[in-house]
């Protein structure tokens, strides 16, 4: 047999039978390069019709352009891997200096910290009591004490504004790089080539603050151009509005900003900044971006306050850009803010006192979306919806800014308050302006037109406790019909405009009264915006479009329960089947904040608003919560806005429904968390103890018995009866019981169970035994199934199934076996599957 042998690196060669290797002419590897990018991997047949094709290839045999094509793949994918290798490397080495520079600072900080301590020994050793009579003395010393310490108001000329401008850059430089703030690493977050970077929030220090440093594939311009435009990249940011521009002597720029940011929830008020921003060239080529508030300022602009909103400062914060060896930049970025907690009710003070919040929704959001962005410039692509990611990108920011419009109700804005029904828990606002009503198309029901048209806000808060956010949320989204009613999804479709059908549609996962499509596109880190079919018309059909079919566009993100501070947001707006850039966006939802658990709270079972029950000041009002801070307990704040457009003359009518609707959404909200909640279930990652009531360890026990009678061997290795159900529940294979119905549900699996199915206890109940298995795998499990009622065991072999989620699930085999109780009569059916795993 001839020996084949050929060179990944010698592209231009080709063996011969008689083992002699001659090259390739020019002519001829151009002509295969040309074939290549056209079809890589080219069948035999293909190949035979290239050399037909081709006749400067008619001497060239299929076997030898097999190989040729096979050495062509190699050298791609070892170019492939060497960019990939380089990469890294380059990652590594920046990453590598950015260590030595913390580990550099670190040690200053040890250094000063040293000598602070011996100082401070050494003063206390030389200190001496006073033996005479100072009462007087301290007197006088103890109300100077209690006085605050009045600023001279700071110089707003240009030259003042130039000195506060160099000030800023000095203290803001020594926060990113020195030891003015001692910076501990933020929980969670572990420095590598892979890693958003190294993030730290401060400890003992005024306000809140947070720094990151990281590596981003941009050059240092175009870093410093996105991380200005802040409403482009954090959400929480209403408008940024630049009053005056200076130009220094040192080409510097600066600016005077006034900047608003949306309040959380309902239960504070929104906050406001009157800023400089200075930006420099430093000598080493480094550009610099640093602001600080200016407050207290005379000779120069000023911003007086605004109505409803609560002055904050900026304490001199920044972004430190140097140019990266080999492309790219490396950032230094300090956040630290006085966001004012006074102002708000004491529970929610956690929110404005929380480093680790400023640095998930400010700090790391900067870098996420730099990252982003260079991802998005090195790999563009477009999505399942015909759309490039940044437009993608800009319709999450539309349904996120409506959102918080919804939960802010400016009144420059159009939006106005109706009066209260007596009861306080729900607020209404209305908007009747131009711009809101753009686009929206509501008709009466003779098919004309409405020309008087309004949007109503219903929007509440309430206090949670004892469910995890991310929990929650994950529930919400998979199980729409707990909380939702069909019809009013109806009447919030009605208001969008019919246009041709654009959305491509297709089988996606089916559970909870809805079918989410598979068009699902990852906007950013943890956040994800899908288009949800929902289940509610009498012809409905997953897999076409029909006239009246109710379509949502949705935004999820905070769903990582191992995040720490993360705020979990689900948006959503009814959208056509046109789904058009203009298409108008209503925006309604649910944001879940965690609080400091160490706050007391109300009870979990109390839901209210809280602005009418909590005292505002300093003082607070301190409610006696239970056991708020036994077993790791963890308490949030719920803020609910649902939007409705209607017409004018029915404003009375609409307004009591959504009074009621979101009343009745409270109701469910409230039933579920108490549900989830670990003190009922252990039911989901993070709570692993199994439910102990005696009817599950019964079923347990039923459960094994049954195994052991009809298929002869032990199910589980276990030490009295009271270990079963707990033997059981940690089994590493996934355990479930259904129902003996015409349409079988679950009604029980252990924890690898849930964790397959991904679902919570409270939430299996929703899904069927035929849902979790494709066309092929519910003909073979209907086949087989009356075995197991006749012989009472079956054995399926290996396939695919689905999760709730609709991801694939494969499995080596499964076992289903009749579970019967103590009279013998059949109860459920079990199913075990073997070694499974997501695909």
């Amino acid at each position: 047999m001839m020996a084949v042998t050929s060179s990944c690196k010698e592209g231009t060669k080709i063996a011969m039978d008689n083992g002699k290797y001659v090259r390739y002419t020019p002519e001829q590897v151009e002509a295969l390069e040309r074939l290549y990018h056209e079809c890589p991997k080219p069948s035999s047949i293909r190949r035979q019709q290239l050399i037909r094709e081709c006749p400067i290839l008619s001497n060239i045999e299929p076997k030898q352009i097999k190989v040729w094509f096979q050495n062509r793949r190699c050298r791609e994918k070892q170019r492939k891997e060497a960019s990939r290798l380089q990469a890294v490397n380059r990652k590594l080495t920046a990453m590598n200096k950015l260590l030595m520079e913390e580990n550099d600072r670190l040690q200053k900080q040890v250094s000063q910290l040293v000598y602070e301590n011996s100082y401070f020994r050494q003063q206390t050793q030389n200190t001496t009591l006073a033996t005479t009579d100072t009462s007087c003395e301290s007197v006088v010393t103890s109300g100077q004490h209690h006085l605050t310490p009045q600023h001279p108001p700071r110089d707003a000329s240009p030259a003042g504004l130039l000195s506060i401008a160099e000030e800023t850059l000095t203290e803001f430089l020594s926060k990113a790089t020195g030891t003015a703030v001692e910076w501990v690493q933020m929980p969670g977050m572990k420095p590598g080539p892979d890693s958003i970077g190294i993030v730290a929030i401060s400890h003992g220090r005024s306000g809140v603050a947070a720094r990151a440093c990281g590596l981003v594939g941009l050059d240092p311009t175009r870093v410093a151009e996105i991380l200005k435009d802040r409403p482009s990249w954090y959400r929480d940011c209403r408008a940024v509005d630049v009053i005056n521009v200076l130009s220094t002597g040192n080409g510097g720029t600066i600016e005077l900003l006034y900047m608003q940011l949306y309040a959380p929830t309902t239960l504070a008020p929104a906050r406001d900044f009157w800023l400089l921003r200075y930006t420099s060239v430093m000598e080493d080529g480094s550009l610099v971006v640093c602001e600080r508030s200016l407050n207290n300022t005379q000779n120069g602009p000023s911003m007086p306050p605004a109505a409803n909103f609560v002055r904050a400062e900026l304490l001199p914060s920044g972004y430190l850009i140097r140019p990266c060896e080999g492309g790219g930049s490396i950032i230094h970025i300090v956040d630290h803010m006085d966001l004012e907690p006074w102002s708000v009710p004491e529970v929610l003070r956690p929110l404005y006192e929380s480093s680790t919040l400023l640095a998930q929704k400010t700090t790391m959001a900067a870098l996420r979306h730099l990252r982003q962005i260079s991802q998005e410039i090195s790999q563009p692509n477009v999505t399942g919806w015909g759309r490039r990611p940044a437009a993608l990108r800009a319709l999450s920011q539309k349904l996120n800014k409506g959102f918080n419009e919804a939960v802010n109700g400016f009144a420059d804005e159009g939006w106005s308050m109706l009066e209260s029904d007596g009861v306080d828990d729900v607020t209404l606002l209305v908007n009747s302006s131009p711009s809101k009503m753009m686009g929206i198309n509501l008709s009466y029901g003779n098919g004309f037109p409405s020309m008087g048209n309004a949007i109503l806000c219903a929007k509440a808060s309430m206090l949670l406790q004892n469910v995890p956010p991310a929990i929650l949320l994950r529930f919400l989204r998979e199980h729409r019909s707990e909380w939702a009613d069909s019809g009013i999804d109806a009447y919030s479709a009605a208001a969008v405009k019919a246009g041709p059908c654009g959305l491509p549609v297709a089988r996606g996962g089916s559970f909870g009264g809805q079918v989410i499509l598979p068009l699902a596109h990852t906007i950013e880190h943890e956040e994800f915006m899908e288009v949800i079919k929902l289940e509610n018309m009498g012809h409905y059909r997953e897999d076409m479009i029909m006239p009246g079919d109710i379509f949502l566009l949705q935004l999820c993100s905070g769903v990582d329960e191992n995040a720490v501070g993360t705020c979990a947001e689900l948006t959503f707006a009814p959208i056509d089947a046109s789904f058009s850039d203009d298409a108008p966006i209503i925006p309604s939802g649910f944001r879940i904040i965690p609080l400091d658990s160490g706050m007391d709270a109300s009870s979990p079972n109390r839901t209210l608003d809280l602005a009418s029950t909590l005292e505002v000041g300093a003082a607070g009002n301190r409610s006696t919560g239970d056991n708020s801070g036994r077993n790791g307990s963890t308490k949030s704040v719920m803020t609910i806005a649902f939007q409705f457009v209607y017409e004018i003359h029915l404003q009375e009518n609409v307004a009591t429904m959504a009074r009621q609707y979101v009343r009745s959404i409270i109701a469910s909200v409230q039933r579920v968390a108490l549900a989830l909640s670990p003190s009922n279930f252990g039911s989901h990652a993070g709570f692993r103890t199994p439910p102990g009531t005696p009817e599950a360890q019964t079923l347990a026990r039923w459960i094994c018995q049954s195994y052991r009678c009809y298929l002869g061997v032990e199910l589980l290795e276990y030490e009295g009866s009271e270990s079963i159900l707990k033997t059981l529940w940690h089994h590493t294979d996934a355990v479930l019981c259904c129902s003996l119905k015409a349409l079988p549900v679950f009604t029980f699996a252990n924890q690898a169970g849930l964790d397959m199915l991904e679902t919570t206890l409270v939430a299996l109940q929703d899904i069927s035994l035929e849902k979790i298995f494709d066309d092929n795998g519910r003909k073979a499990l209907f086949a087989e199934f009356p075995q197991v009622m006749q012989q009472g065991f079956m054995c399926l072999q290996g396939g695919i199934c689905l999760s709730s989620m609709g991801r694939p699930i494969s499995y080596e085999r499964a076992v289903a076996w009749k579970v019967v109780n103590d009279e013998e009569n059949a109860h459920c059916i079990c199913f075990m599957f073997v070694n499974w795993s997501f695909v």
